[in-house]
């Protein structure tokens, strides 16, 4: 597996042009891979802006297994590339590593916090932006029983989950349906076993189900589009996925992480520490476009961007999740 990886990172490296002489970028995506519609697909978006804005272009790598991590942030590092930026928690040990090994290079990690001088941790308040999404769901519900089918089953998801919760259940939501995938890594990338839960939930008579599961949440939009009910998408916009199905899409603006690093490393503004990015700080926001714009009401909308205002001003407080913090609602 070793020489494998390695081969891999090496014809990346053959193929790709000379870099500019203060930037070498470089990005490490999660499980799922770059075009899995939603987080990782979001990162690569960033990084693709950043290429097509200065001309300057980055280096990739798609894990398959845990075990490749270290290594390939490590040979990423031995080659002098910077800012290196990895998509999701699950790099957080490779990083602590190979960071404080490499001071003199820029690291940034999305969704985790290391505490070292040159990594910059992005982490983001999904839990803002899924209130936002909740309002619009039980406003849509002719039920107002709505579900949400989230991914791995670990403190970041249940966020999601409770901004959810909170946010349909303050828009007259009687019943939040809520149901996790699994409880291991896989559960970011079987669209068949979302699909299976959104449908029972369906049964059990939800007729808008939010999925934050990565590329399982695929499935979710599909089983809701076929039973005729509604889809909320997350990460990306995925309202294009199931066009007048899906009722909305909560943006977590991994591609603005991205370009920012990487515009900041080509700058030499790069700086490490922790950025909590919520509505006030353009972190997060719900999407609107042609694909939803027939589903989304004049009411609905105004009690979301009424319910955005209030977050951004402090006056509406929407309840984090950890794990000694359980949700209220």
């Amino acid at each position: 597996m070793k020489r494998i990886v390695l081969g891999l990172l090496a014809a990346t490296a053959m193929v790709l042009p000379a870099f500019a002489a203060d930037v070498q970028p470089a990005i490490l995506y999660d499980l799922g891979g770059k075009f899995d519609k939603s987080f990782n697909e979001a990162a690569y978006h960033g990084a693709e802006k950043f290429k097509t804005e200065t001309g300057t272009p980055y280096v990739e790598f798609e894990v398959s297994n845990a075990s490749q991590r270290e290594q390939a942030l490590r040979r990423f590092a031995e080659d002098g590339h910077n800012p290196i930026v990895m998509a999701g928690f699950a790099w957080e040990d490779a990083l602590k590593k190979v960071a404080a090994e490499y001071p003199d290079l820029n690291f940034a990690i999305i969704d985790d916090a290391v505490d070292l001088p040159n990594v910059r941790s992005l982490v983001f308040k999904e839990n803002e932006g899924s209130y936002l999404v909740g309002i619009m769901a039980a406003m849509a519900s002719k039920s107002k029983k709505v579900a949400f089918v989230g991914g791995m089953d670990i403190p970041l998801i249940r966020k999601f989950e409770c901004g959810y919760v909170g946010g349909a259940k303050s828009a007259g939501a009687t019943d939040v349906i809520q149901n996790m995938t699994g409880d291991t890594p896989a559960a970011w990338n079987d669209p068949a076993k979302g699909g299976e839960i959104a449908k029972t939930q369906i049964d059990q008579g939800a007729d808008v189900v939010y999925a934050a599961a990565g590329g399982t949440g695929v499935g979710v939009l599909q089983a809701a589009a076929d039973a005729g009910k509604l889809g909320i998408g997350v990460d990306s916009n995925q309202n294009g996925l199931q066009p007048g199905k899906v009722l909305t899409s909560m943006l977590k603006r991994v591609d603005v992480a991205v370009y920012t690093a990487f515009m900041d490393g080509k700058n030499g503004t790069f700086k490490g520490g922790v950025e909590n990015l919520g509505l006030k700080e353009g972190g997060v926001d719900y999407a609107m476009d042609d694909n939803n714009k027939a589903l989304v009401t004049a009411e609905m909308k105004a009690a979301v961007e009424k319910a955005k205002a209030d977050i951004i001003a402090g006056t509406v407080k929407v309840h984090d999740y950890t794990a000694d913090n359980a949700c209220p609602y």
